[in-house]
């Protein structure tokens, strides 16, 4: 379950009768689109169906069997959300503007580059302070993932940038190789790697282009600074970091 700060109230009136439940936001809109993968129980504030939330004042049974046809609120709760309206308040709808914000910007800062300054990563406070120039407000009741190419598009003609990614070619010394090539591995998509006969590793990983940053940090770490990298651009053209 989620906590009473953290939910939303959806709303359905039917028969003469007001049905609510409180539920994670997020979930709601998947529910509602017919997304939503899970169980319902971790993303309600109560396993309950209410007349009114606030009040805590709750319906018939007779009002729930004849609109629904059970008294389970397991089944009802999902189908008060598909069927009626959510709920929120203007203060949920800031918290939910500026969480989605932040994830908006995070997202971007992981996969934008600057194609203009050798496809380096753009920092956060950067597309922060491009976002609020191009005056872009993110829907707080619709996902982050569709709103990411309305957010691009408000950002190009303030910051050059554009989605990418990179793929890197790492040696790891052998006495660092055990143990350091698993965080390695699971950083992006591994594409090769091959173990040679000295005991060091050499693996080949493609991530967003945006955390190239973390990347090099990851390896120096594991390795106290005595990893090889070189940037593969493409089979001919290797560039060495």
């Amino acid at each position: 379950m989620i906590s009473l700060d953290e939910a939303v109230t959806a709303r359905l009136e039917s028969h003469g009768e007001q049905f609510e439940v409180l539920v994670d936001p997020d979930a709601a809109l998947a529910i509602k689109r017919g997304e939503f993968e899970g169980d319902i129980e971790d993303v309600i504030a109560a396993e309950d169906v209410f007349e009114d939330a606030a009040t805590g004042d709750r319906p018939p049974e007779t009002a729930l069997e004849d609109v629904f046809e059970t008294t389970d609120p397991l089944e009802i709760i999902p189908e008060v959300i598909k069927r009626g309206e959510i709920q929120i308040t203007a203060e949920q709808r800031r918290e939910m503007q500026a969480q989605k914000h932040r994830q908006l910007v995070n997202q971007i800062a992981r996969n934008a580059v600057n194609p203009q300054m050798d496809n380096a990563p753009h920092p956060p406070e950067r597309i922060e302070s491009a976002l609020e120039e191009a005056d872009f407000r993110i829907d707080p009741m619709e996902p982050v993932e569709t709103q990411v190419d309305d957010a691009l598009g408000a950002l190009r003609p303030v910051i050059p940038i554009r989605f990418d990614t990179i793929t890197v070619a790492t040696q790891l010394p052998p006495e660092y190789a055990g143990s350091g090539q698993a965080q390695v591995r699971e950083f992006g998509d591994l594409q090769e790697e091959e173990w040679q006969a000295d005991g060091s590793w050499i693996g080949v990983v493609e991530f967003p282009a945006g955390l190239q940053n973390e990347f090099y940090n990851l390896v120096n770490e594991v390795t106290s600074g005595e990893a090889e990298t070189q940037i593969i651009e493409d089979k001919d053209d290797i560039s060495t970091r």
